[in-house]
């Protein structure tokens, strides 16, 4: 829904509200703003915007008022009494776990809907005290740049595309995917659903998408398929356990002293300044941002994933450092090869 569109629905709904009477189409049409001027256009978009509130389940009274200037002409309203919440009642464990709930999520774009629910309860009179202490505190963390849009896509029920990095492979891949859900699974997200390249149900690595999320389809196109688990499917169908793989790398003389604690084995490069190591490593998403801390001091030879996963991991750094990453007294940029 249109940031525009939600604003006039809501001028509707406090306009509705706020009146005693019924008011008619005209009247209502010069007191909320957003409404087109053509007559035709403006009876359509009405038409539409109340079929929308009845979807969301406000109570659109239709009605005359003989009293109220509207004559015998249909009119509308919202009565109060229908649309406020009943009183809520919660046991203090219940609100507890409200609270806890509200501080599981670290991105901003989740807690601003945590922190709104928490205070639309305490505005009925609930309290949840989300600052309780406590001795382990749960962090629900959804870095991936992908998951807004994503979320919003499961939540819309809308297609989306997007370019995906498979496992070993050095480019990308443009997927259209129907999703039925995102899933966190050991500290990692993904998405579920119906992939219309491969005509079958797949699982995405949200870390693996690569660029922007587009929606490429009208709300309420996408349903989840009846009796699908789509947990079930993200744990069955999400990335299985690989076995160890070798990484090549040179290591600079004198540094890099934690990877050459574990590497299997230091040599002699034949370049000098530079040793040459043996890395073992299982998962490339995690192990190019740990490479990547060492900057300058460590060069990944091979394999070719790894080596385009830390190289990407330094120029997002250098994207963040003023002039590129260059040192006023030397102006030696990084090295991100």
């Amino acid at each position: 829904m249109s940031r525009r569109k939600t604003e006039r629905l809501l001028n509707l709904v406090v306009c509705l509200l706020a009146t005693r009477r019924y008011l008619t189409a005209e009247q209502i049409r010069r007191a909320v703003p957003g409404y087109p001027d053509s007559d035709e256009a403006f009876k359509r978009m009405f038409e539409r915007d109340k079929e929308e509130l009845r979807e969301l389940g406000v109570p659109l009274e239709v009605g005359s008022d003989q009293q109220g200037g509207g004559g015998e002409e249909i009119g509308y309203r919202i009565p109060p009494q229908a649309y406020e919440l009943p009183e809520l009642h919660l046991t203090p464990d219940e609100a507890a776990v409200l609270g806890l709930a509200a501080r599981v999520w670290q991105r901003a774009s989740m807690a601003d809907a945590a922190s709104g629910a928490l205070l639309k309860l305490r505005a009925a009179g609930v309290e949840t005290d989300a600052n309780t202490a406590v001795g382990i505190e749960p962090r629900v963390g959804a870095e991936d740049p992908s998951f807004p849009a994503l979320w919003e896509a499961v939540r819309d029920g809308r297609p989306v595309t997007f370019d995906y990095q498979g496992v070993g492979r050095t480019s990308v891949a443009r997927r259209h995917l129907e999703p039925w859900g995102v899933v966190s699974r050991r500290g990692r997200w993904y998405v579920v659903g119906h992939d219309r390249d491969r005509g079958e149900t797949r699982v995405f690595r949200l870390s693996r998408i690569t660029g922007d999320v587009r929606a490429v389809g009208p709300v309420g196109s996408v349903a989840v398929p009846e009796g699908v688990d789509v947990r079930r499917l993200a744990f069955d169908m999400g990335d299985p356990v690989t076995e160890p793989r070798p990484a090549a790398v040179r290591l600079r003389a004198g540094a890099a002293q934690g990877l050459r604690r574990w590497a299997k084995d230091v040599r002699a490069s034949g370049e000098a300044g530079w040793d040459a190591a043996t890395l073992t490593f299982r998962d490339v998403d995690r192990f190019a941002p740990y490479l990547a801390r060492f900057a300058d001091d460590v060069v990944v030879l091979d394999p070719p994933d790894l080596r385009e996963a830390v190289i990407q991991q330094l120029k997002a750094i250098l994207a963040t450092v003023p002039d590129g990453g260059r040192d006023d007294e030397t102006t030696t940029p990084v090295r991100t090869t």
